[in-house]
């Protein structure tokens, strides 16, 4: 453990990818992000989809450019509107005026990269995913990986003026893909598949975003047969993470250990400062290896949070959002995205993850 108690040392810190390394797909655009991406085990070495994020260079006086995807031309496009139809949210997001709807100030789509040795970038792909459907207009974002069989799934989020949802594609290759629509419909994000089948179905995380406010967003449970249906949802955790004051979701898909399926969840915290966004930070969760609906313990704190640079300074300063991990024989490779800018790499002690794990008491669920 580190000095802090209770909080992991890493072994070491690595920035992977910057938007400098990445050319812009759109003409007239200029990529902002590199961030938050999937990555798996894949020959010899690690494969990642990585969301970038790109924005219209142009600048009109008095206007703001918000771009989407016209899917029946198949091309970008951008709408201009004046500074006084929309409200800033944050450099994220603008809210109209007129109807209150929100749309974004960038565009998402997915870019294949290849690592031999896991901590830096030997080539990308051929074929970017872009987004393709009237429910991915505003981009697609935010790619989690499981391997079945000899075939690699990954969800994703699609986003577009009917909502958030997450939708399923699959390679074999990660030269050809294959769409399969959307999975969770509105508002739903932050899908992750677990690796396994366990009494013979799929079983992922999902983090429903309730509009009716009761409570904050949470992390819920869900079964599938065949990947595409899915039922059998039951909230796993809430308000026992208790350090993040604003939401939860989930974040890696999980490892099997010895112990129980290990996975890293992000919280969102709320900043003394009502101007600032606040920060994103990352605890383990151990659930039990035959029935995932039950918590075996969590960190009561976060293990993980911006400490380099490139995490404490970007886009949206101080942010690791942990979105995969990959098996280093003792050891664990965090892939993670670092203030929505660019992506972080950083290992860890399997061991000394696992003992920042606490006991879980039952979950909460009666609204008290």
């Amino acid at each position: 453990m580190s000095s802090e108690e209770g909080i992991p040392r890493r072994i070491l810190t690595r920035c992977l990818l910057r938007p400098s390394d990445v050319p812009s797909q759109f003409e007239g655009f200029e990529v902002i992000g590199t961030f938050n991406p999937a990555a798996i085990e894949f020959d010899d070495g690690v494969a990642l989809l990585v969301r970038v994020a790109e924005r219209p260079t142009e600048a009109r006086e008095g206007h703001i450019a918000l771009p989407h995807w016209d899917w029946r031309r198949g091309c970008m496009a951008i709408d201009w509107r004046r500074t006084d139809e929309v409200e800033l949210v944050d450099p994220r997001i603008v809210r109209l005026r007129h109807n209150g709807h929100v749309r974004l100030t960038f565009i998402s789509w997915l870019l294949v990269a290849f690592s031999r040795d896991g901590l830096s970038i030997d080539r990308f792909g051929e074929v970017p995913l872009l987004p393709a459907t009237p429910y991915e207009a505003f981009g697609i974002e935010d790619p989690r990986l499981a391997k079945f069989g000899d075939r690699f799934y990954f969800t994703y989020v699609a986003v577009s003026e009917h909502g958030v949802v997450t939708a399923l594609a699959s390679t074999d290759d990660f030269q050809s893909f294959q769409r399969y629509g959307i999975i969770f419909c509105p508002e739903n994000k932050d899908v992750v598949l677990f690796p396994e089948t366990i009494d013979g179905e799929y079983v992922a995380l999902h983090r429903p975003n309730p509009n009716t406010y009761f409570c904050p967003p949470e992390i819920w449970i869900a079964r599938s047969r065949d990947l595409l249906h899915w039922g059998g949802h039951e909230r796993l955790l809430g308000r026992e993470a208790a350090w993040a004051t604003i939401k939860i979701g989930g974040g890696t898909p999980p490892v099997r250990t010895g112990r129980g399926w290990l996975s890293l969840f992000h919280g969102h915290i709320a900043s003394e400062r009502t101007t600032d966004l606040g920060q994103y930070a990352a605890a383990t969760m151990l659930l039990n290896l035959d029935d995932p609906r039950r918590i075996a313990g969590l960190s009561p704190q976060p293990v993980m949070r911006a400490e380099a640079d490139f995490e404490r300074s970007g886009f949206l300063p101080n942010i690791v959002f942990p979105t995969a991990l990959v098996g280093r024989g003792d050891e664990l490779d965090v892939y993670y995205g670092a203030a929505d800018t660019a992506i972080g790499v950083a290992r860890y002690s399997l061991d000394e993850l696992l003992a920042t794990v606490r006991p879980s008491s039952p979950a909460a669920t009666d609204g008290g």
